[in-house]
């Protein structure tokens, strides 16, 4: 065990785009359990876009990182002591430690994993928040049938690779929207989409080459990104159609509200645009559990994982996050995985 626990913290709130003065990694000791609790040793800690709207003073969905707190987030680790008759030592642990190389928890809101089921980051990406997010937005919302065409922002990010094949294997002609060719070509080439626009080659072309991609109308929205893909995106979509609303990453470090479509397109569509958290419906996601670990161990749902070494660089890892610079699933590795050969 190391002789110290490495956090990150939260120095001050940004003002725009994050920067590394907003951060402070600091050495404090080992925390040691008390009765009911268990220490364990962080492994992955998993990079996301929610983690900006943590860090800022106003009120959001979910209690915002005090300044001088370890910024906030998933993570797998294995427990090295515990006091806690639910977890013994060697187990691994998918938990909400937050950005720290070691953490006591009294285990109320984390879930022990089989490590043989799957490796054990699946549980940081397709097979935790990210994998629900993208199954309870497109199908608990979304609707999809077959034969509609999805069409999902940031096609090639944790969340948006998943809708993508769900969209698929359900039927529906799947369009992604990602920055860059290599990113587009992955969507298509490595995970069956139908067909990638590339946001950033388009420029002011981006409407008509969305609907180059769907030349039938768009029946499912998936937004992840808002600004101007959704500007693009909006007016093409058929009456009735679904969005489910999982993120705005394009606009999170604005200072201030920007304009967006003209909304009263939905009211002639007929529209359903839905906002949801994943964590409200945790405890629903029995119907995710059927589905798509088995379609991962069957090579039907892929994933990609983009994966950044050492705590100390989880802040610059982020920073590129809310810029797209990531490809596929951003994990921090904070200590070598047991299970990984």
């Amino acid at each position: 065990m190391a002789n110290t626990n490495r956090r990150v913290l939260l120095k001050s709130r940004p003002e725009g785009e994050p920067t590394h003065a907003n951060f402070d990694v600091v050495d404090h000791p080992i925390p040691e359990p008390k009765d009911g609790e268990y220490l364990s040793k962080t492994i992955w800690m998993s990079l996301d876009p929610y983690m900006r709207g943590r860090m800022a003073e106003t009120k959001g969905y979910a209690a915002n990182v005090n300044l001088g707190d370890a910024m906030v987030g998933g993570t797998v680790g294995q427990v090295v002591k515990s006091r806690n008759p639910r977890f013994k030592e060697g187990d691994f642990v998918v938990e909400y430690a937050g950005w720290q190389s070691y953490a006591v928890s009294n285990g109320a809101m984390s879930m022990k994993l089989d490590p043989n089921a799957a490796p054990l980051s699946l549980a940081l990406s397709v097979l935790g928040m990210p994998g629900m997010t993208a199954w309870w937005g497109l199908m608990q919302i979304g609707k999809p049938k077959a034969g509609e065409t999805v069409v999902v922002s940031a096609a090639s990010g944790a969340v948006g690779s998943v809708v993508g094949q769900l969209a698929k294997l359900h039927g529906c002609r799947a369009v992604g929207i990602a920055g860059g060719k290599d990113k587009c070509d992955y969507v298509v080439k490595e995970l069956g989409f139908d067909a990638c626009v590339d946001y950033r080659a388009a420029g002011a072309s981006l409407f008509k080459e969305i609907r180059a991609a769907a030349p039938k109308g768009i029946d499912v929205y998936f937004e992840n990104v808002g600004g101007a893909v959704q500007a693009a995106v909006v007016p093409q979509l058929n009456d009735f159609a679904r969005v489910p609303l999982c993120g705005l990453i394009s606009q999170y470090n604005e200072m201030q509200m920007t304009p967006g479509p003209d909304w009263r397109l939905l009211l002639v569509k007929r529209a359903t645009v839905t906002g949801f958290i994943v964590s409200d419906h945790f405890g629903q996601m029995e119907s995710f559990w059927k589905e798509v670990p088995a379609a991962v161990k069957a090579g039907k749902i892929k994933y990609r994982e983009d994966i950044v070494k050492g705590i100390e660089n989880a802040p610059e890892a982020f920073m590129g996050l809310l810029k797209g610079k990531n490809f596929g699933k951003l994990l921090v590795q904070v200590a070598e995985d047991p299970t990984r050969k």
